[in-house]
């Protein structure tokens, strides 16, 4: 049923358009499923839980964190992620430089790069319990920093963000909306300014099963999807 939904999913989405299989919750035997029908890149939010399924799994994976992340649980993260979408604070960047230079090591045995890959997230929803930038914000922050003596190992490669829990799609896109302008005034501002242009910072990570086709039509260009693959998790 995995492949058969994977397909299904695949089906919909347009060519430059990049699937993390959101995987959390639900055990390792369903990921090896997936993975045997040609997924690689799969999303996961709970350190532990990643690395129990990191040592059973194929080391081809590219494994994703997408939850809320905790400053004390980065170094966890350092030897297993390839990406980490949910960076939403200017303490948990400062954290992720000093764990990234501590792991530098191991981050070159496994990926070819000490550098850790991430993706900011934006605030943009109405519930506050969501984390994240808000957009202007993350803006002032960019304009007042340089980036590559402040934070030299980590790469900044595009946004996140996750729309209203609501059933309005007019909500939706009004919110997807909002991270694309913010994508569009950072570009035109301080990252190229500083040398991060549209090749590095391309990845518009926003879209989940319910809402996922809105937000293509809004400009991601990574979704995020697990119920429509897994079925309801497992807690």
């Amino acid at each position: 049923m995995i492949k058969e939904n994977l397909e299904a999913v695949r089906a919909t989405l347009p060519q430059n358009t990049t699937l993390v299989a959101v995987s959390k919750f639900h055990p390792a035997e369903m990921l090896q499923e997936a993975y045997d029908a040609g997924q690689r890149i799969f999303g996961e939010s709970r350190e532990n839980e990643l690395k129990q399924k990191d040592a059973v799994l194929p080391h081809d994976i590219q494994w994703h964190f997408i939850g809320h992340l905790q400053t004390n649980k980065v170094k966890y993260l350092m030897p297993m992620v390839s990406l980490i979408h949910s960076v939403d604070s200017e303490r948990l960047l400062d954290e992720i430089q000093r764990q990234a230079l501590r792991f530098a090591s191991e981050r070159m045995a496994r990926f070819g790069t000490s550098k850790v890959s991430v993706l900011l997230q934006l605030h943009v929803a109405q519930e506050e319990t969501k984390s994240g930038f808000a957009p202007e914000e993350l803006i002032n922050l960019l304009s007042q920093t340089h980036i590559s003596e402040r934070w030299p190992n980590i790469e900044f490669r595009g946004l996140m963000g996750m729309a209203s829990f609501v059933d309005d799609e007019a909500q939706w896109r009004k919110e997807f909306r909002s991270i694309m302008a913010c994508y569009h005034d950072l570009i035109n501002g301080p990252l190229t300014s500083q040398g991060i242009d549209k090749e590095q910072f391309s990845i518009l990570s926003f879209g989940m099963s319910t809402d996922y086709q809105v937000a293509i039509e809004e400009g991601a260009n990574m979704v995020r999807i697990g119920t429509s693959i897994f079925g309801e998790r497992i807690y």
